[in-house]
């Protein structure tokens, strides 16, 4: 679905290389993100939009026919009933673009990955010590 040949290095470059209808689904999906975890960062990992958060917090992208959210799979686990709607992988969920985003769902699962990497990275300080 990209339409541009360069590979963006930024969340901005890469939702404008869509069509304006998926690039507010992008953009929505971009701001819930960010109310979940404000501490995140913006990177481009993998190609793809992604939010940091000691480590790889989740990552997003357009397709033709959906949109792929990628959790972690500790992140589709935690959720599978709820998810159970949607075509997954390990790991990954695929949100067709012809039905409402599910905000709320993301932002829950947003914020359990903030509560598993703000825990993984206090283990990781107090194995330090």
């Amino acid at each position: 679905m990209e339409t541009s040949q360069s590979l963006p290095t930024t969340i901005d470059a890469y939702i404008a290389n869509y069509p304006e209808d998926v690039q507010a689904i992008l953009q929505q999906i971009r701001r819930t993100i960010h109310a979940a975890a404000p501490e995140a960062t913006e990177a481009i990992s993998y190609q793809i939009p992604t939010f940091k958060l000691h480590g790889n917090l989740v990552h997003f992208a357009a397709f033709k026919n959906h949109i792929g959210f990628y959790p972690a799979p500790t992140g589709v686990a935690e959720f599978e009933s709820e998810l159970a709607v949607y075509k997954q992988g390990k790991g990954s969920v695929q949100f067709p673009l012809d039905q409402p985003m599910p905000l709320a769902l993301i932002t829950r699962i947003v914020e359990f990955r903030v509560g598993e990497a703000r825990a993984a990275a206090e283990a990781k300080g107090k194995k330090k010590q």
